[in-house]
């Protein structure tokens, strides 16, 4: 009989009994599933410190937004990521989240590089067992839009850095260029000089920021 342990952090109770039903009326015959469950930061950081010294989780599934711990050191499902690949070394860890950016995916992917990426709103009952499966035997799994943006950006040849990502996703939320660099720590000039090889990059050719935005789209940037 394998026994898995398992952490499920979510803020809403209902998703987390959704996920806990569906996984024990799926698991294989001879897994048994224990599962502790955290709804804020401050709950699983305790839980998390705690398995570390006792018995460790095998898979931790983490939410991106979550109430923050009272110090303010964790302030999200990303941060509880981290100290869990920090402390529980061979734990699977899966993100769960309704976000579906490709700013974020990418930022996700770069920081954590989770074993399970799924996007809530991709999920069935049936895919969220069958890739809980797959983490445990063989990871990583992506739900499809995780999967969508992975092959469109690695199948492009364009390097984008993460500064200008950063530009791209700023423009796209309607930050002009002047404010750009009340969010960037880069002068003026130089973020000037970012935009311009982002443009000859998707070969934009009318000169036009909506033109770079559709093109930085349509590749898997936006």
């Amino acid at each position: 009989m394998k026994h898995i342990n398992i952490l499920m952090v979510d803020d809403h109770p209902i998703i987390i009994e959704g996920y806990q039903n569906v996984l024990m009326a799926t698991k294989r015959d001879d897994q048994t599933l224990l599962i502790d469950t955290a709804n804020n930061c401050d709950m699983a950081e305790i839980m998390i410190n705690r398995a570390s010294k006792e018995t460790p989780y095998d898979v931790c599934f983490f939410d991106i937004s979550l109430p923050a711990s009272e110090d303010g050191r964790y302030t999200s499902g990303e941060d509880l990521a981290l100290l869990a690949k920090r402390v529980l070394p061979n734990a699977k860890i899966v993100i769960l989240t309704m976000f579906n950016e490709s700013f974020r995916i990418h930022n996700i992917i770069k920081e954590i590089n989770p074993d399970g990426f799924l996007i809530k709103s991709d999920l069935t009952s049936m895919e969220l067992a069958d890739a809980f499966q797959q983490i445990v035997k063989s990871p990583p799994y992506y739900s499809s839009t995780v999967n969508n943006y992975v092959k469109k950006t690695f199948s492009s040849e364009i390097y984008v850095d993460d500064i200008n990502r950063k530009i791209l996703h700023l423009l796209s939320q309607g930050i002009k260029t002047k404010s750009l660099n009340e969010y960037i720590d880069l002068s003026l000039s130089a973020l000037e000089k970012r935009k311009k090889q982002l443009k000859l990059l998707f070969s934009v050719t009318d000169g036009k920021d909506e033109t770079l935005l559709k093109e930085a789209r349509e590749k898997g940037y936006l």
